[in-house]
């Protein structure tokens, strides 16, 4: 590979050219592919997913439910090896989600007036993931498990085929795991469209969780404009690194090389307050690289990717607020000063020994984060995403007497008699009945 540049203290100008993402390639026509296929979807349903099938899987489906036959295959597909990791990594996942239960406390807010707060599970949720080159059965872990802790009682789940019409056998052991058996064939935009509208065999659901290319990323976005809840509109996964001198280069590299890989328009970007540390990093990634079977994928990648230094480490702050990457690794010799200051990042990791394949995988944390910038404004998924929250009131006649004057006031100042009525006759009545 031909070595990355590294830019040195590029000014304001320069730098937010270099933090730009990479652009998705032919969006009219991508916008306009999507739009036709959730538009056939949600006019002709099953007949449609039958024929994306076959232009896009390249398979002739019989039907898009996995059976309880093909699943019990899958299990004795898995090694155990794999199996005992899955189950590691589902035991952390699930503490971690657990732990984020709250107890939510009833409120006396104004004597004789109760408000309080419950917290009930979506009804109907559906888990995308993705298969292809990477078929992504940590995501099942990672959406499943807090679906299930919530009590979200029906849940779907729809991965594409491959072109026997076979799902990967990891995907299916791992959704065997967590209780889910609603596991259809169906990937891509028309996945979205399916669980977005519903067809004959498909239900429709309430909320789409799950990353996916950005055919599946743009599908989210349209179907949200028709009331479809997603979780959010996911898009490449990007890579942060803050370091100085005293970082491993090797372990460095090991990291953007981590997320380079999972596809050509992932974006990786280091930010070291070292020159000659970032050289070092040049030569690792180019060993590195050499070894990785999805090379290709890596080195395209990382054309998107930038090598930065800066001067100081409160200027790489900086710049890492106002990128607000989805993974953000720090490293080195004050990694404590980027965690008291870091505002916008989806997932952090800390020191050398912290690398973001954990966060991926088995740590705990959730690896379905914010891209593209939403960082500055939202997190990842939580337990939260998978549960609504509807307050409760409960005022007695001394409660609203204590407050009914403040209502009248308020509501006849907003012109609304009406409401400023339905508390003056409850008055009237409670000073009538002393």
């Amino acid at each position: 590979m031909s070595a990355m540049n590294i830019y040195k203290n590029p000014d304001n100008g320069i730098l937010k050219k270099l933090l730009e993402r990479p652009k998705s390639h032919n969006t009219f026509e991508k916008e306009q592919l999507v739009g036709t296929i959730l538009q056939a979807v949600k006019t002709q349903g099953d007949a449609a997913l039958y024929q994306y099938a076959k232009d896009f899987d390249k398979v002739t489906l019989k039907s898009f439910l996995v059976g309880k036959n093909e699943i019990k295959a899958a299990v004795g597909q898995v090694s155990n090896s794999l199996k005992r990791a899955i189950k590691q990594a589902y035991k952390n996942i699930d503490k971690f989600h657990k732990a984020q239960k709250v107890e939510l406390a009833q409120v006396e807010t104004t004597t004789g007036v109760f408000c309080w707060r419950k917290q009930v599970a979506i009804n109907k949720v559906g888990l995308y993931i993705p298969g292809g080159s990477a078929p992504l059965f940590s995501t099942v872990l990672m959406l499943g498990i807090p679906a299930k802790i919530a009590g979200c009682k029906n849940i779907i789940l729809c991965t594409p085929p491959n072109n026997l019409g076979e799902i990967p056998p990891e995907i299916l052991y791992t959704a065997n795991l967590l209780g889910i058996d609603k596991i259809f064939k169906v990937g891509g935009a028309q996945a979205i469209a399916a669980m977005a509208f519903g067809t004959e065999s498909i239900p429709q659901v309430y909320k789409i969780f799950g990353p996916g290319n950005s055919y599946v990323t743009l599908a989210k976005t349209l179907v949200q404009k028709e009331g479809i809840a997603i979780d959010m509109p996911a898009g490449p996964s990007e890579l942060m690194v803050m370091c100085d001198a005293t970082a491993n280069s090797a372990f460095v590299a090991s990291d953007l090389l981590s997320q380079a890989e999972h596809g050509i328009d992932s974006q990786v970007i280091l930010l070291c307050t070292d020159c000659d540390f970032i050289k070092d990093v040049q030569l690792q990634l180019t060993t590195q690289l050499e070894q990785l079977p999805r090379k290709t994928i890596a080195q395209k990648a990382l054309e998107n990717s930038k090598l930065i230094y800066v001067d100081s480490k409160e200027i790489a702050i900086k710049i890492a607020n106002y990128y607000a990457p989805e993974h953000l690794i720090v490293c080195g010799n004050d990694v404590q000063f980027y965690v008291d200051n870091i505002q916008n990042a989806g997932s952090v990791f800390i020191g050398d020994y912290s690398p973001e394949s954990a966060g991926d995988y088995a740590s705990g944390t959730n690896h379905t984060l914010p891209t593209s910038g939403y960082a500055r404004v939202s997190g990842g998924v939580f337990l939260e995403a998978f549960v609504k929250n509807i307050t409760f009131q409960k005022i007695s006649k001394i409660g609203l007497k204590n407050l009914g004057k403040t209502i009248e006031i308020m509501a006849e100042a907003e012109g609304l008699q009406a409401h400023k009525n339905a508390i003056s006759i409850r008055l009237k009545f409670l000073k009538n009945d002393i």
